[in-house]
């Protein structure tokens, strides 16, 4: 089923830096979870761009990833 919103350019992009720097720091959903307050199923949404987040849950996302938003 297609999500009723899509992430727009800048959006997309920043969750393609998130997801890529989570695997390449070999965390898993539930580690990042863990590492944020976030439940893992909200993280695999995010990342699959069928949810939309507030600017607070991605700012948490890149603390925890130490990467800048």
């Amino acid at each position: 089923m297609k999500p009723d919103w899509q992430p727009d350019t800048r959006e997309r992009q920043l969750i393609d830096v998130i997801a890529e720097a989570r695997k390449a720091q070999g965390l898993s959903y539930d580690k990042l979870a863990q590492k944020t307050g976030l439940h893992r199923t909200s993280i695999s949404l995010i990342e699959r761009g069928h949810t939309h987040p507030t600017l607070l849950v991605y700012l948490k996302l890149c603390k925890a990833l130490e990467i800048e938003p």
